[in-house]
């Protein structure tokens, strides 16, 4: 039986190459090119897998790349359940330049989704009997800002939901109450509470504030190079990050989410859970383009935040 079940109503294929120099106008020469199923749920999903977890991949896909999602998730041998729609599934593109050691990210909005396809995939996952269930990433064109709420608040006491998006999707899910985790970075936590916040201690503060009233169990906020802020019920955790070199920030995230429900299905607490979300998130940084993190960088990671 799956244990998890991830989420992705605006997948993508992910494109990543590399390039010597990136200039306007001129052509640019590329080597190292790849392609990975993509999207927040997708990228979750391919974690929790090499982790060793059972999951299962529920997402919206239509058109020729679609097609080409649902190959690429075949090769990376993940257990999927498509909603076929109209519309065709986006590609994103990343490019490292080495003269800078800058990646560059290009991300289209996706395609427009009709009611009768963003309600096949509320259907399908309303109706799930895992044990957890991942919503990640941005909501296409079509699906309701409270998509994610509607979800939550239809497997409440009987699946523990974690949310991992921004703005007015997430704003809308935090409003709806009693998640089990969700993951936002700094920034799209600070437009979440509506004002800036200074330093780690002012994030935990403010994380806190969303646990003890009930809107998720777990909050944990990514802050980059300035580590990571956890907060649940019994306080808050504060780690900085580990110093690595970063190759790219693709999937970083999504790791970070993988990372800490592959922690919580291993039976750890909090602090736990938090150190392999830590761990993971870090690990993504090290492989290049969209490869995200892998097993044994993944556990080097972890010993190295001990």
């Amino acid at each position: 039986m799956h244990r998890v079940a991830t989420l992705t109503l605006n997948p993508a294929i992910d494109g990543s190459c590399e390039a010597e120099a990136v200039f306007p106008t001129h052509k640019i020469r590329t080597h190292a090119e790849r392609y990975d199923p993509g999207g927040g749920g997708i990228n979750v999903a391919r974690v929790l897998a090499r982790l060793g977890e059972v999951v299962e991949v529920v997402y919206l896909a239509g058109g020729a790349t679609g097609a080409l999602l649902d190959e690429l998730l075949d090769q990376h041998g993940l257990d999927r359940h498509r909603i076929t729609i109209h519309d065709h599934t986006r590609q994103s593109l990343a490019v490292f330049e080495h003269a800078t050691g800058k990646e560059f990210r290009f991300v289209p909005d996706g395609p427009l989704v009709t009611e009768a396809e963003w309600r096949g995939a509320y259907d399908h996952c309303a109706a799930l009997d895992h044990g957890w269930l991942v919503a990640s990433g941005s909501l296409p064109r079509g699906v309701p800002v409270d998509f994610y709420a509607r979800l939550a608040t239809a497997l409440h006491g009987r699946v523990k939901v974690v949310v991992d998006s921004s703005g007015p999707a997430l704003a809308a899910a935090i409003a709806a109450g009693g998640l089990y985790l969700v993951k936002p970075s700094q920034g799209e936590f600070e437009a979440l509470v509506g004002r800036k916040l200074d330093g780690p201690q002012a994030v935990g503060a403010a994380a806190l504030e969303l646990v003890r009233a009930g809107k998720s169990a777990h909050v944990a906020v990514s802050m980059g190079r300035d580590g990571a802020v956890l907060a649940y019920a019994d306080g808050v955790i504060i780690r900085p990050a580990l110093d690595v070199p970063v190759k790219s920030a693709t999937g970083a995230g999504d790791s970070f989410v993988g990372g800490m429900v592959h922690g919580f299905l291993r039976g750890e607490g909090a602090a736990g859970a938090f150190r392999w979300g830590m761990a993971a998130g870090t690990a993504a940084v090290l492989s290049p383009g969209t490869d995200l993190c892998h097993p044994e960088a993944v556990r080097h990671m972890w010993a190295a935040l001990g």
